[in-house]
């Protein structure tokens, strides 16, 4: 963030409330969306474990991976492949 800051040559707080306003939400939850999209491609299309899609996208505790998945996609990581690996 404070690199990005520097690039945009804000602050870091006119950055967060700037990005907030104009995306709805924080930075980090625009990054934790990005994250759970892109696990949601590789779950789809890919053969990869959980715990490697998880390295893939930048994520290392399996437990608040599991449960930002559930939240966005209503259902857990391995359910979800689950449903792909069966068509």
């Amino acid at each position: 963030l404070e690199q990005l800051a520097r690039q945009a040559q804000l602050n870091e707080n006119t950055l967060k409330k700037g990005f907030k306003q104009e995306f709805g939400m924080t930075v980090f939850d625009y990054l934790l969306d990005h994250r759970l999209e892109q696990a949601r491609q590789m779950l789809e299309r890919e053969t990869m474990q959980i715990a490697e899609v998880m390295g893939a996208v930048g994520l290392k505790n399996r437990s608040y991976f599991a449960a930002a998945f559930r939240k966005k996609f209503g259902q857990n990581p391995k359910q979800y492949q689950q449903q792909f690996s069966q068509n």
